[in-house]
């Protein structure tokens, strides 16, 4: 009989949140009463963009992500539209540029200067014409750059590219009129070939958005859908909606099967909607409720049980949307996994709360940090409507770190470089290690590669630094990373000080050798 431990190893399974400080909070925002179903705020490493109050229109705030305390009554608003705000979405590759769409039927554009706002923007950089009813919903494509997607109470998802020169686009290069009610949710697979989509009329689809062609649809009827993620590394679809007895319920399915979720879970009998939030880098999936102030979070894996419950953070303020930071903007030496911005209007306060891996030590954690998505578009947005599929850029977030790198499967192994063996063969202060002076065609090879690293570029050149290289391993930035150092580096002179005591000793003992042997040879 085989027995089956009752807890599965996970480094995520003792996250935490953490609520900000009073100080670290935006105070005094006049946050938006609408009660359209959207998350009403959108959060980027620069800027924080809330949706407000407005008399005679809609506008929204963008506030510096380190300003924060108290704002200014009279702090400058985005205010170019003629009806309430309901959705804004930053660029993705440009964090000064943010979109919006209105209650007056458009969507906008608008660029963010650098330095802090004086007075109100109402001119867009660009607007775009196209809906004959208000526009709910917009999402940026996730690797083509200028390419968004716009949904409106006329049931239509329109597609538009934004590389153009006029500041008025009345035409989408593309129309999906697919849908028969209004469209409450979108989202992309991991390259954006893919769009799958939650409509009023409780069905899920998944959609190719180039060829505008319905490719599977979900009706299952024990789950009226509300929201659909895309959960594009483990090729599955999560989306949040309600039972038949009106419980809060969250399903999960197979990308290549609609038909039947794999797994459906009551969660409560709450009636506000769950927001679904998904990091594929540590595969941990976030369900924050409207109207409450708990945010529960999974661990996703490819085979059953497919969810696994790990923790639910609980607040005695409910939030009324919700913002996420791209991991691009955490604080990595507190080991932060994902940070959300609650609106919580009875307060009129944004309030971050850091989800958090404990860990005791204070250097880069490689296992919780994989690479991940960077600020650069894959695609332009012709070759995207040409047909291109490319995943996204990725980066590492370890501090100092620039290099952006393809998904693995765009990768190429690079040619080694001719200089690394020569580093292999030298200690930290560049010099030969004593048990290679003895070998004269390792000096010669030696000889000739010092003589093709002075004819290389500088720029392809390694850099060596105590025996480390500076790019692989940056300068210690926290007392631990320093210690850890400092010990290595004492490791290594310990070493090297037996090694020169083990040649000292094979040195006199063969000066003995020669002695003798010369008496020998005196005596006769």
């Amino acid at each position: 009989m085989s027995w089956h431990p009752q807890y599965r190893s996970s480094k995520f399974r003792h996250v935490y949140g953490k609520a900000a400080s009073k100080e670290k909070c935006y105070d005094c925002v006049p946050i938006t009463r609408n009660v359209h179903d959207n998350h009403f705020c959108a959060v980027n490493p620069h800027f924080i963009a809330v949706v407000t109050e407005c008399a005679g229109g809609g506008a929204f705030l963008v506030i510096p992500i380190h300003q924060t305390g108290k704002l200014d009554p009279h702090y400058p608003k985005i205010c170019g539209h003629k009806g309430s705000v309901l959705d804004i979405k930053w660029n993705p590759f440009d964090d000064f540029v943010i979109a919006s769409c209105s209650e007056d039927a458009t969507v906008k554009i608008w660029d963010i200067p650098n330095h802090l706002l004086t007075k109100n923007i109402t001119s867009p950089k660009k607007e775009l014409l196209g809906h004959i009813r208000r526009v709910g919903l917009i999402e940026w494509h996730p690797t083509a750059n200028n390419i968004l997607f716009s949904s409106g109470y006329d049931y239509k998802i329109m597609i538009w590219n934004l590389d153009t020169k006029d500041d008025v686009v009345s035409n989408p290069v593309k129309t999906l009129d697919v849908h028969k009610d209004v469209v409450l949710s979108m989202s992309f697979n991991t390259d954006g070939s893919l769009l799958a989509t939650a409509c009023r009329d409780r069905k899920i689809r998944l959609i190719d958005p180039r060829a505008g062609r319905v490719l599977q649809v979900a009706s299952y009827k024990s789950h009226r859908v509300n929201k659909v993620l895309f959960l594009g590394n483990v090729k599955k679809l999560f989306s949040t909606g309600t039972s038949r007895w009106n419980n809060r319920q969250i399903a999960l399915w197979d990308q290549n099967d609609l038909s039947v979720p794999l797994l459906e879970e009551d969660l409560d009998g709450s009636s506000g909607l769950l927001f679904p939030f998904y990091d594929s880098d540590t595969r941990m999936l976030y369900v924050v409720g409207k109207g409450d102030g708990n945010i529960r979070y999974y661990e996703i894996s490819p085979e059953k049980p497919y969810l696994n419950y790990l923790m639910e953070y609980r607040s005695h303020l409910p939030q009324k949307g919700i913002g996420m930071m791209p991991k691009r903007g955490l604080e990595v030496s507190a080991c932060e996994i994902f940070r959300f911005y609650k609106l919580i209007p009875t307060k009129s306060l944004i309030e971050p709360v850091s989800m958090i891996v404990p860990r005791r030590s204070e250097s880069y954690q490689e296992d919780i940090y994989p690479l991940t998505t960077a600020a650069q578009p894959a695609l332009t947005a012709q070759e995207w409507l040409n047909g291109v599929n490319k995943g996204p850029l990725l980066v590492s977030l370890r501090p100092g770190s620039g290099a952006v790198n393809s998904l693995p499967q765009f990768l190429e192994p690079e040619p080694p470089m001719k200089t690394n063996d020569l580093s292999q063969h030298q200690d930290p202060a560049g010099r030969m290690p004593l048990e290679d002076m003895q070998k004269p065609s390792e000096i010669k090879d030696s000889r000739k590669q010092l003589k093709v690293e002075e004819k290389l570029p500088k720029n392809e050149q390694m850099c060596l630094s105590n025996g480390f290289d500076i790019f692989e391993c940056p300068p210690p930035r926290t007392e631990n990373e320093l210690l850890q150092m400092f010990y290595r580096q004492q490791e290594e002179i310990r070493r090297l000080r037996d090694l020169v005591s083990q040649r000292d000793v094979q040195i006199k003992q063969l000066e003995l050798k020669l002695r003798n042997l010369c008496m020998d040879t005196g005596g006769y």
